[in-house]
């Protein structure tokens, strides 16, 4: 089972993490990130690219069960504006050993943050800026490139 799902509404991550419990996997790992409050952050502002973001999150998942023996992969990204706290991103994998569920949980996620068609604006009390991608993202990324 793979699930995408890009939007503005809020997800419940213990919801989701339970999905995965129901295919009979012996491992389940997850990943929720959330708004951080760096730098005086209010309100982070996620922007995408309808149509394609869904289908490279697809893409990615599908690597996932190719490379990984998953019985289940999820992926909940939000878009539009969320405040501290608030929940951006659940990406969770189920396989049979806790091995193959970690290792593609780490894959997706650092693949997600530099594949993806998003783009993150930081709202704080002195204005507004685009956030650039990071080098550690990329490096993140690259181990995972065939």
């Amino acid at each position: 089972m793979i699930r995408v799902e890009v939007g503005p509404d809020p997800f419940d991550a213990a919801t989701a993490a339970g999905a995965l419990e129901q295919g009979g996997a012996g491992g389940i790992a997850t990943f929720t990130g959330l708004v951080r409050a760096d730098g005086g952050v209010s309100t982070l502002e996620l922007e995408h690219y309808p149509g394609m973001t869904e289908r490279v999150l697809r893409d990615l998942a599908d690597e996932a069960t190719r490379r990984w023996d998953l019985s289940a992969a999820i992926i909940l990204h939000r878009v539009g504006p969320m405040t501290v706290g608030e929940r951006i991103v659940f990406v969770g994998t189920a396989a049979a050993h806790r091995g193959e569920a970690i290792a593609a949980m780490h894959f997706l996620i650092d693949r997600l943050k530099t594949d993806a068609p998003f783009w993150k604006r930081e709202h704080r009390a002195g204005g507004e800026s685009w956030i650039e991608a990071r080098a550690a993202d990329d490096d993140a990324a690259d181990r995972w490139r065939e």
